[in-house]
């Protein structure tokens, strides 16, 4: 009887190499599974999830600054609402000044963009590939039928909502934001009630290396961002380019999307220069972009990040990839960081972090090669 049950489960499909691997395969597909459902549902409450990310991301960075103020004394609320308040006020004022700085330029840079747009034109009709004025008509009458077009208003229908939309997770990240900050740890000891032990330990220590991530991160790019924004800025005040501020705070915030966001911010800054300067200054903001990149990626970076963003230059493309294709610009903003996050989280599991040894005993000390 025994013999045949032995002889039963060798000749049983999946226990051969063949076996193994489908039930494995079997195992990957349904994690895969997994993944996309969740990620999916996610997406469905995407006004909800954006802003609890964003409001702990922010909650991160200033979070230190609370803790300062509450050691020296002032009561929890209000070092909370001192630091909110803070945070506001900066925020607002970039965009003021951002604003402003259109409102009284806007002249100067129309009058600028139309003679540049003459230039432009009569280059086309006569440069080495030569536009015939009736092609430009064509071209511009198409435009102007689209933008009577009903799907030019449906087109602006939707961005009317988009801008409800963003009001609503501004005013939500907020609200969240102000709780993040005065109870966070409230909130956090409630998550871990169900968990004991060494789990209990790994997550608490996942907690914390997510806002020691996060706050590196956001302050690191905050002082890259700041070195971007004042070296191409002093760059467009002192050619003459229009709009030299609001552009150069537009590099600013572009930086926090890594690799491409202040390139992209700097060839705003080269088309300004270039409709309203002409080719030869577009040329030297150009190459003023590009020197501060250089500058970035090579020095600024790798001193200012250190090692709170242990990614490879490939991983953070895919994400900023990924994050674009499922929520837009500001998946691009947050793809990285929840990558990194998602890296620490993942070494603290499995015991790859070299500060865990208090929760893992067995490890050698942290430095030291294993034997």
């Amino acid at each position: 009887m025994a013999g045949s049950r032995l002889h039963s489960s060798r000749s049983s499909p999946w226990t051969d190499g063949l076996g193994r691997t489908a039930s494995r395969s079997a195992q990957i597909l349904l994690i895969l599974t997994l993944a996309v459902v969740a990620i999916y549902g996610l997406l469905q409450i995407r006004l909800l999830v954006i802003p609890i990310i964003i409001a702990l991301i922010l909650a991160a960075a200033i979070g230190p600054f609370v803790n300062l103020l509450r050691r020296r004394g002032v009561p929890g609320a209000l070092a909370t609402a001192i630091a909110f308040l803070a945070l506001l006020i900066v925020i607002s004022g970039v965009i003021t000044i951002i604003v402003f700085s259109v409102r009284s330029q806007a002249d100067e840079l129309i009058a600028a963009a139309t003679e540049g747009l003459d230039e432009l034109q009569a280059f086309l009709t006569s440069g080495p590939f030569p536009i015939s004025p009736e092609q430009l008509d064509q071209a511009r009458t198409a435009i102007i039928d689209y933008a009577t077009s009903a799907q030019f208003r449906s087109g602006a229908i939707s961005g009317v909502s988009v801008v409800a939309e963003f009001l609503t997770g501004a005013t939500l990240t907020a609200v969240i934001l102000f709780f993040f900050l005065k109870d966070g740890k409230k909130i956090w000891e409630f998550f871990l009630r169900p968990f004991k032990g060494e789990r209990d330990q790994k997550l608490r220590r996942s907690g914390a290396r997510t806002l020691e991530v996060l706050g590196s991160y956001v302050r690191g790019t905050a002082i890259v961002a700041l070195v971007d924004a004042v070296a191409i800025g002093i760059a467009l005040l002192i050619l003459g380019v229009p709009l030299a501020l609001p552009l150069a705070m537009i590099v600013f915030i572009g930086a926090f999307i890594p690799l491409v966001g202040a390139t992209l911010a700097g060839v705003l800054a080269a088309l300004v220069a270039l409709v309203a300067n002409g080719p030869i200054v577009a040329l030297i903001v150009v190459g003023v972009v590009v020197a501060v990149n250089q500058l970035e990626g090579d020095l600024l970076q790798p001193i200012v990040m250190g090692k709170s963003l242990r990614l490879h230059a490939l991983v953070i493309l895919l994400a900023l990839t990924a994050g674009t294709i499922l929520a837009g610009i500001i998946g691009a903003v947050l793809s990285v960081p929840i990558a990194a996050v998602t890296w620490a989280v993942l070494q603290v599991w499995t015991a790859e972090d070299p500060r865990m040894e208090p929760l893992n005993p067995d490890l050698p000390p942290a430095g030291t090669e294993p034997t």
